[in-house]
Protein backbone atom coordinates (compact mmCIF):
# COMPACT_ATOMS: atom_id res chain seq x y z
CA UNK A 1 0.00 0.00 0.00
CA UNK A 2 1.28 3.46 -0.99
CA UNK A 3 1.53 5.67 2.10
CA UNK A 4 3.18 8.52 0.16
CA UNK A 5 0.23 10.04 -1.65
CA UNK A 6 -0.71 13.66 -2.44
CA UNK A 7 -3.19 15.41 -0.12
CA UNK A 8 -6.11 14.87 -2.51
CA UNK A 9 -6.18 11.75 -4.69
CA UNK A 10 -9.62 12.28 -6.19
CA UNK A 11 -12.86 14.27 -6.08
CA UNK A 12 -16.39 12.83 -6.30
CA UNK A 13 -19.92 14.20 -6.04
CA UNK A 14 -22.24 12.54 -3.52
CA UNK A 15 -25.49 11.93 -5.47
CA UNK A 16 -27.54 12.32 -2.30
CA UNK A 17 -26.20 15.81 -1.64
CA UNK A 18 -25.74 17.09 -5.19
CA UNK A 19 -27.71 20.13 -6.40
CA UNK A 20 -30.67 19.19 -8.58
CA UNK A 21 -30.03 18.38 -12.23
CA UNK A 22 -30.90 21.32 -14.44
CA UNK A 23 -30.09 23.83 -11.69
CA UNK A 24 -26.84 25.81 -11.51
CA UNK A 25 -24.08 24.76 -11.03
CA UNK A 26 -25.09 21.34 -12.40
CA UNK A 27 -25.87 23.07 -15.71
CA UNK A 28 -22.13 23.73 -16.18
CA UNK A 29 -20.75 20.91 -18.38
CA UNK A 30 -17.57 20.55 -16.31
CA UNK A 31 -19.55 20.20 -13.09
CA UNK A 32 -21.96 17.71 -14.68
CA UNK A 33 -18.97 15.64 -15.85
CA UNK A 34 -17.47 15.73 -12.37
CA UNK A 35 -20.77 14.40 -11.00
CA UNK A 36 -20.81 11.57 -13.52
CA UNK A 37 -17.18 10.52 -13.56
CA UNK A 38 -15.36 12.08 -10.62
CA UNK A 39 -11.92 13.61 -11.04
CA UNK A 40 -8.52 12.12 -10.29
CA UNK A 41 -5.93 14.62 -9.08
CA UNK A 42 -2.29 13.67 -9.73
CA UNK A 43 0.76 14.80 -7.85
CA UNK A 44 2.21 18.18 -8.66
CA UNK A 45 0.33 20.95 -10.43
CA UNK A 46 -3.02 20.67 -12.23
CA UNK A 47 -4.22 23.66 -14.26
CA UNK A 48 -7.85 24.22 -15.20
CA UNK A 49 -7.86 26.43 -18.29
CA UNK A 50 -10.96 27.85 -19.97
CA UNK A 51 -13.06 30.87 -20.83
CA UNK A 52 -15.08 32.94 -18.37
CA UNK A 53 -18.14 30.98 -17.30
CA UNK A 54 -16.65 27.60 -18.16
CA UNK A 55 -16.71 26.49 -14.52
CA UNK A 56 -13.01 26.36 -13.69
CA UNK A 57 -13.26 28.78 -10.76
CA UNK A 58 -16.44 27.08 -9.52
CA UNK A 59 -14.55 23.78 -9.37
CA UNK A 60 -11.48 25.18 -7.63
CA UNK A 61 -13.61 27.06 -5.09
CA UNK A 62 -15.68 23.96 -4.29
CA UNK A 63 -12.64 21.69 -3.90
CA UNK A 64 -10.93 24.26 -1.67
CA UNK A 65 -14.02 24.56 0.56
CA UNK A 66 -14.46 20.78 0.71
CA UNK A 67 -10.82 20.55 1.85
CA UNK A 68 -11.63 22.89 4.73
CA UNK A 69 -10.42 26.21 3.33
CA UNK A 70 -12.44 29.42 3.39
CA UNK A 71 -14.12 30.07 0.00
CA UNK A 72 -12.78 33.63 0.25
CA UNK A 73 -9.18 32.53 0.59
CA UNK A 74 -6.58 31.96 3.26
CA UNK A 75 -4.84 29.11 5.00
CA UNK A 76 -6.14 26.14 6.92
CA UNK A 77 -7.77 27.57 10.02
CA UNK A 78 -8.68 30.92 8.48
CA UNK A 79 -12.36 31.78 8.82
CA UNK A 80 -12.40 35.01 6.86
CA UNK A 81 -15.90 35.57 5.46
CA UNK A 82 -17.70 38.65 4.16
CA UNK A 83 -20.60 37.80 1.87
CA UNK A 84 -21.59 34.24 0.92
CA UNK A 85 -21.51 33.91 -2.86
CA UNK A 86 -20.12 30.44 -3.50
CA UNK A 87 -22.07 27.64 -5.14
CA UNK A 88 -23.56 24.75 -3.11
CA UNK A 89 -21.24 22.31 -4.88
CA UNK A 90 -18.71 22.12 -2.04
CA UNK A 91 -21.29 20.56 0.28
CA UNK A 92 -21.78 17.71 -2.17
CA UNK A 93 -18.12 16.89 -2.74
CA UNK A 94 -16.28 13.92 -1.28
CA UNK A 95 -12.50 14.16 -1.32
CA UNK A 96 -10.40 11.01 -1.35
CA UNK A 97 -7.51 11.98 0.87
CA UNK A 98 -4.01 10.71 0.29
CA UNK A 99 -2.62 8.20 2.76
CA UNK A 100 0.07 9.77 4.89
CA UNK A 101 -0.59 13.28 3.57
CA UNK A 102 -0.83 16.30 5.84
CA UNK A 103 -3.85 18.62 6.20
CA UNK A 104 -2.21 22.00 5.61
CA UNK A 105 -3.54 24.06 2.71
CA UNK A 106 -4.00 27.53 1.29
CA UNK A 107 -6.52 29.07 -1.11
CA UNK A 108 -5.25 32.10 -3.01
CA UNK A 109 -8.20 33.82 -4.64
CA UNK A 110 -7.36 36.99 -6.58
CA UNK A 111 -10.66 38.80 -6.09
CA UNK A 112 -10.87 38.42 -2.31
CA UNK A 113 -7.25 38.62 -1.11
CA UNK A 114 -7.52 42.22 0.11
CA UNK A 115 -10.27 41.13 2.48
CA UNK A 116 -8.00 38.36 3.76
CA UNK A 117 -5.22 40.90 4.39
CA UNK A 118 -7.65 42.88 6.57
CA UNK A 119 -8.61 39.69 8.40
CA UNK A 120 -4.95 39.10 9.22
CA UNK A 121 -4.51 42.61 10.60
CA UNK A 122 -7.63 42.38 12.75
CA UNK A 123 -6.78 38.93 14.14
CA UNK A 124 -3.05 39.51 14.71
CA UNK A 125 -3.48 40.42 18.38
CA UNK A 126 -4.95 37.03 19.26
CA UNK A 127 -2.79 34.94 16.90
CA UNK A 128 -5.48 32.37 16.04
CA UNK A 129 -4.76 29.62 13.53
CA UNK A 130 -4.36 31.21 10.14
CA UNK A 131 -3.57 34.70 11.44
CA UNK A 132 -0.62 36.78 10.28
CA UNK A 133 2.74 35.30 11.14
CA UNK A 134 5.38 37.37 12.96
CA UNK A 135 7.78 37.28 9.98
CA UNK A 136 5.19 38.39 7.43
CA UNK A 137 5.00 41.94 6.03
CA UNK A 138 1.91 44.13 6.17
CA UNK A 139 0.35 43.02 2.89
CA UNK A 140 -1.93 46.08 2.64
CA UNK A 141 1.16 48.30 2.43
CA UNK A 142 2.38 46.54 -0.72
CA UNK A 143 1.25 46.71 -4.32
CA UNK A 144 -1.27 44.11 -5.49
CA UNK A 145 1.37 42.07 -7.32
CA UNK A 146 4.00 42.42 -4.59
CA UNK A 147 1.56 41.23 -1.93
CA UNK A 148 0.70 38.15 -4.00
CA UNK A 149 4.35 37.22 -4.41
CA UNK A 150 4.93 37.78 -0.70
CA UNK A 151 2.00 35.47 0.16
CA UNK A 152 3.57 32.83 -2.07
CA UNK A 153 6.89 33.22 -0.30
CA UNK A 154 5.44 33.01 3.22
CA UNK A 155 2.41 30.71 2.92
CA UNK A 156 3.22 28.27 0.14
CA UNK A 157 5.53 26.02 2.07
CA UNK A 158 5.59 22.33 2.81
CA UNK A 159 3.67 19.39 1.43
CA UNK A 160 0.18 20.85 1.61
CA UNK A 161 -2.71 21.34 -0.80
CA UNK A 162 -2.74 24.70 -2.57
CA UNK A 163 -5.67 26.08 -4.56
CA UNK A 164 -5.34 29.19 -6.73
CA UNK A 165 -8.05 31.04 -8.63
CA UNK A 166 -6.68 33.17 -11.48
CA UNK A 167 -3.57 34.32 -9.55
CA UNK A 168 -2.13 35.94 -12.68
CA UNK A 169 -4.75 38.73 -12.38
CA UNK A 170 -2.38 40.71 -10.14
CA UNK A 171 0.89 39.78 -11.82
CA UNK A 172 3.05 41.15 -14.61
CA UNK A 173 4.77 38.87 -17.11
CA UNK A 174 7.95 38.63 -15.04
CA UNK A 175 5.98 38.17 -11.81
CA UNK A 176 4.02 35.33 -13.43
CA UNK A 177 7.33 33.64 -14.10
CA UNK A 178 8.07 34.13 -10.41
CA UNK A 179 4.81 32.34 -9.64
CA UNK A 180 5.91 29.42 -11.83
CA UNK A 181 9.14 29.25 -9.81
CA UNK A 182 7.15 29.33 -6.55
CA UNK A 183 4.90 26.48 -7.69
CA UNK A 184 7.96 24.50 -8.76
CA UNK A 185 9.33 24.93 -5.22
CA UNK A 186 6.00 23.73 -3.79
CA UNK A 187 6.16 20.59 -5.94
CA UNK A 188 9.76 19.93 -4.87
CA UNK A 189 8.56 20.11 -1.25
CA UNK A 190 5.87 17.49 -1.93
CA UNK A 191 2.95 19.91 -2.28
CA UNK A 192 -0.03 19.57 -4.60
CA UNK A 193 -1.59 22.45 -6.56
CA UNK A 194 -4.98 22.97 -8.24
CA UNK A 195 -5.12 26.23 -10.19
CA UNK A 196 -7.68 27.94 -12.43
CA UNK A 197 -5.99 30.25 -14.94
CA UNK A 198 -6.28 32.26 -18.15
CA UNK A 199 -2.51 32.64 -18.45
CA UNK A 200 -0.63 30.84 -21.25
CA UNK A 201 2.57 31.73 -19.39
CA UNK A 202 1.47 29.98 -16.23
CA UNK A 203 -0.02 27.00 -18.06
CA UNK A 204 3.34 26.38 -19.76
CA UNK A 205 4.88 25.21 -16.48
CA UNK A 206 6.91 22.05 -17.21
CA UNK A 207 5.43 18.84 -15.85
CA UNK A 208 2.00 20.28 -15.10
CA UNK A 209 -1.27 18.48 -15.89
CA UNK A 210 -3.61 20.61 -18.02
CA UNK A 211 -7.38 20.17 -18.08
CA UNK A 212 -9.18 22.33 -20.65
CA UNK A 213 -12.63 23.40 -19.44
CA UNK A 214 -15.42 24.28 -21.87
CA UNK A 215 -18.74 23.24 -23.42
CA UNK A 216 -17.37 19.69 -23.66
CA UNK A 217 -16.73 19.55 -19.90
CA UNK A 218 -13.18 18.62 -18.86
CA UNK A 219 -10.55 17.21 -21.17
CA UNK A 220 -6.87 16.56 -20.64
CA UNK A 221 -4.69 18.30 -23.19
CA UNK A 222 -1.24 19.75 -23.85
CA UNK A 223 -0.13 23.36 -23.72
CA UNK A 224 0.36 23.47 -27.48
CA UNK A 225 -3.21 22.28 -28.11
CA UNK A 226 -4.94 24.72 -25.77
CA UNK A 227 -7.39 27.02 -27.55
CA UNK A 228 -6.06 29.80 -25.30
CA UNK A 229 -2.51 29.34 -26.60
CA UNK A 230 -3.62 29.18 -30.22
CA UNK A 231 -5.62 32.42 -29.86
CA UNK A 232 -2.71 34.23 -28.22
CA UNK A 233 -0.30 33.08 -30.91
CA UNK A 234 -2.57 34.31 -33.70
CA UNK A 235 -3.24 37.59 -31.90
CA UNK A 236 0.43 38.36 -31.30
CA UNK A 237 1.28 37.49 -34.91
CA UNK A 238 -1.47 39.74 -36.31
CA UNK A 239 -3.44 41.76 -33.72
CA UNK A 240 -5.30 43.69 -36.41
CA UNK A 241 -6.98 40.48 -37.47
CA UNK A 242 -8.81 40.44 -34.14
CA UNK A 243 -9.13 44.16 -33.44
CA UNK A 244 -10.80 45.09 -36.71
CA UNK A 245 -13.86 43.11 -35.62
CA UNK A 246 -14.25 45.42 -32.60
CA UNK A 247 -14.79 48.54 -34.67
CA UNK A 248 -18.23 49.89 -35.33
CA UNK A 249 -19.38 49.75 -38.94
Amino acid sequence: MDFDQPPVVGVEVDPGRAPRSGVWPMTIPAVAQLAREGLELPRGVTFLVGENGSGKSTLVEAVAAAYGLSPEGGSTGSRHRTRTSESPLAGALRLRRGLGAGRWGFFLRAETMHGWYTYLEESLADHPAGARRPDEPAFHEMSHGESFLSVLAHRFDGSGFYCLDEPEAALSFSSTLGLVAALDRVVDDGGQVLCATHSPVLAAMPGATILEVGPWGLRRTTWEDLELVQHWRRYLDEPGRYLRHLRDD
